[in-house]
């Protein structure tokens, strides 16, 4: 079996902050011509943009909708760097923005993962730019404390001493299996359909992940929670919070982040609705599109 999108996409390549960026599109000329906001959708890490097809086409309300692949994932370039920062996918989206969509004062914003919490965090910096935000389970991380960081810089200085890898695979057969791997709820012709979007073929005839691998290493910044959460009160947005019922964040960091953590930054953001998809784990757009996508249109479209 294999998927078949019902809404097709357009490869768009901007220049932005010195990169070639794509940026996967869904034209709507009705959704333009009623003004309903464009809709952005962030992906998260070692994800690509092509990975909301499938909750794109369950829509029942059509969007104008723009997705990024950012820095060093998907087809965008990679800016050869060792070490990649965080507030530069914050001043990316602010550019894309400002090239695909300067005529709309305002958009709606999706985020899943990383790509939620850079939503997230661009609702609190501009407010006035996000009129409907969507974290689907844009976690954060746990605190850290200045204490930390000589550990921290020590790990990233000894990191930057070994090449940094993923693996590569035979086929495309063995990359969706590997897809499938990870995430037991997803689909086979989900896995197929997504398989020659998430890599591609290398010189030696393998299939390479399109994601560079700089990322896995240790970032020398700490994640300071109160510097997030000063930009969360910011937020002016209606907020939709969407997890799944299998997504077990004690499985990523232990005992130092306790629910209890996230749900007093969660009760700061000023007007926050939740659901909780079942079954779901953290690839939620891939294992419930179609209840997601329900969630979604109720959200956008409320007065």
């Amino acid at each position: 079996m294999t998927y078949t999108p019902s809404r097709r996409s357009t490869n768009n390549t901007l220049a932005v902050r010195g990169l070639h960026y794509h940026v996967r599109t869904w034209e709507s000329a009705s959704a333009r011509d009623v003004g309903r906001p464009p809709l952005v959708l962030l992906h998260g890490w070692m994800d690509v943009s092509a990975s909301f097809q499938f909750v794109v086409d369950a829509l029942h309300t059509e969007r104008h909708i723009i997705a990024p692949d950012w820095r060093g994932f998907g087809p965008t370039e990679w800016p050869g760097t060792d070490t990649y920062w965080f507030p530069d996918y914050l001043a990316d989206l602010d550019a894309i923005l400002d090239q695909l969509l300067p005529e709309h004062p305002q958009i709606d914003l999706l985020g899943h993962s990383m790509g939620g919490n850079v939503a997230m965090l661009y609702a609190g910096v501009r407010p006035e730019r996000v009129r409907r935000l969507i974290n689907l389970e844009g976690f954060g991380l746990p605190d850290s404390r200045a204490e930390q960081a000589p550990k921290r810089y020590a790990q990233w200085l000894d990191e930057l001493k070994q090449p940094a890898e993923l693996r590569s695979y035979e086929s495309l057969d063995a990359v969706a299996e590997r897809l499938r791997k990870n995430n037991p709820l997803l689909r086979p012709e989900f896995a197929e359909w997504l398989a020659p979007h998430w890599a591609r073929q290398d010189a030696q005839g393998r299939w390479a992940i399109l994601g560079d691998p700089a990322h896995k290493r240790a970032n020398p910044v700490l994640y300071r929670k109160e510097e997030v959460l000063a930009c969360w009160r910011r937020i002016t947005a209606p907020t939709l919070w969407v997890e799944g019922d299998r997504t077990d964040v004690s499985k990523w960091w232990g005992d130092r982040y306790p629910r209890s953590d996230f749900e007093s930054r969660l009760a700061v953001v000023p007007q926050l609705q939740r659901h909780v998809l079942s079954p779901a784990g953290h690839m939620l757009h891939h294992d419930q599109p179609e209840a997601l996508a329900e969630l979604i249109d109720a959200h956008l479209n409320a007065p």
